[in-house]
Formats: structure tokens, C-alpha cells, sequence
């Protein structure tokens, strides 16, 4: 399948460029910033090369184009007020060859990630489908809830951390009381909504792929567990967590 080896492609420059730019800024936490949009140039290299300009597939890219444009707006903000990443200064000071294993250990295996999560993409435009059906609106729906917990969830810890009175306390407000996650649940769920709006395309099941890598990466390597671990031994963190689900929104537990 042609599209494949251009997703390959696209994806191995597009990471070389910005492994490029993260060796000029001294920061290899720069590939946070390239995550989003890198799906989005996806899409669109992949777009035009189908020449699908039809309502089923604009609506696919802007979907995708909200989602990354926005994400990489949040991670730039974040990046701009602090120095690198505590986790990526941690690798890099156990790398022998620095700037070698910057580009294979980050940059590139974040690529590979990339190109798994867009499963849906590529095989969404390889199809020639034209026509939206229920699950297209289905899973726009459920995009849509993803997308606005995520949204949502960033704008309200971003404005708790503003406040200097909530220095060292923990986020219990908004979503926050619901989910100690509300924004890595809307990740997992907008991706499931997007996979929903790409069935019965060819080769729709093996589609899965996406949304299950990001699942997988989300609640068991990368996100929740990394978090978790920061607040290890804070009692409030300990109490929230009593009352608090871990990932699904649900109401709050009483003492």
C-alpha cells in the first residue's frame, strides 16, 4: 500500500526535522511540541496524495487539526515558562552517545508511536469512500466528548497553577473531582471516537491498532503511571485518590 510507505516517510522527516531543531535549543522535550502536529501534516500529505477532497475526508483532517493545534499550543505555553523536561534531563544523562540515542531513543521512537496511533489515518485515506454514515456521526460524537475533556481538563489546571495560593496543593476542582485524569481520558477517548468514524473502510480492523497503542501508552507506560509516581508519599495526593477514579469519570467518593 502506497500510503503506508509515504506515512513511513513523511513521518521519518518530520521527526528528523524537529530532532534537528531540539539539538539547535539544547532540549530534546521539544518532541512533545512535534507529538500533534505531526498527525495532522500526516493527514494532510496523505490527503492530498489521495486527492480526497470530499465533506468525509475535510472533516477527518479538521478534526485532527483541532485536536493537534491545540495540544501544541498548551505543551508550547508550558514550555516557554520552564527549562527541559525533568524526565528527557534524566535520559539524557544516562545516554553514552548523547546525541545519537537523542534521535533514536526520542525522536525517532516517538515516530514509531506516531505512525501506530495513525493507523485510522492511513487507512482512512486509502479508502475511497465517500459517503458519512450513523457511526461517522457516532464517533464525532464521541470525539467531541474527548476532545472537550481534554480541552477542558488542561484550561482548568492551567488556571489553578496560576493562582499562587495553590502552590504545592493538589488539583481537586472541576473535572478534576470526577477523574484525577480528565485530560488523558479525553486523549484515549477522542482517538476511540476517531477509529468509530473511520470504520468499514478497507482494512477497517486493523484500524485498532491506534486507538489500542495510545490506550496502552496512556494507562500503562508513559502517562498515568509516570504522573502517579511524582506524588508518591504527598498525603493530600493519598486522600485524593481515596475519593478520586483513577481514569473514568465518576463521582466522588465520601469519607
Amino acid at each position: 500500500m502506497a500510503e503506508v510507505i509515504i506515512a513511513i516517510l513523511t513521518v521519518l522527516i518530520y521527526m528528523t526535522l524537529w530532532f534537528l531543531y531540539g539539538q539547535k535549543k539544547g532540549r530534546n522535550d521539544v518532541a512533545d511540541i512535534a507529538w500533534g502536529p505531526g498527525f495532522y501534516v500526516l493527514a494532510l500529505v496523505l490527503m492530498l496524495y489521495s486527492e480526497s477532497y470530499d465533506l468525509y475526508s475535510i472533516l477527518a483532517l479538521l478534526m485532527i487539526a483541532v485536536w493537534s493545534v491545540r495540544l501544541a499550543a498548551h505543551i508550547s505555553e508550558r514550555h516557554a515558562k520552564s527549562s527541559e523536561d525533568k524526565r528527557y534531563v534524566a535520559m539524557k544523562n544516562g545516554w553514552k552517545f548523547k546525541t545519537l540515542q537523542a534521535y533514536t531513543n526520542v525522536f525517532l521512537l516517538q515516530g514509531v508511536f506516531m505512525l501506530l496511533v495513525s493507523a485510522p489515518i492511513i487507512l482512512f485515506f486509502s479508502d475511497s469512500t465517500t459517503q458519512l454514515s450513523w457511526y461517522n456521526w457516532v464517533g464525532l460524537l464521541i470525539w467531541i466528548i474527548g476532545f472537550s475533556f481534554e480541552a477542558v481538563g488542561d484550561s482548568q489546571l492551567k488556571k489553578f497553577l496560576l493562582k499562587k495560593s495553590n502552590k504545592g496543593k493538589v488539583m481537586q476542582q472541576g473535572l478534576w473531582q470526577y477523574t484525577r485524569h480528565p485530560n488523558y481520558f479525553g486523549e484515549i477517548t477522542l482517538w476511540w471516537g476517531f477509529y468509530i468514524f473511520t470504520l468499514f473502510t478497507e482494512y477497517w480492523f486493523i484500524g485498532i491498532v491506534g486507538p489500542v497503542t495510545i490506550t496502552l501508552l496512556i494507562l500503562g507506560v508513559s502517562g498515568i503511571p509516570m504522573l502517579e509516581k511524582r506524588y508518591k508519599g504527598n498525603k493530600e495526593y493519598d486522600e485524593y485518590k481515596k475519593r478520586t477514579s483513577s481514569f473514568f469519570p465518576l463521582p466522588s467518593k465520601t469519607n
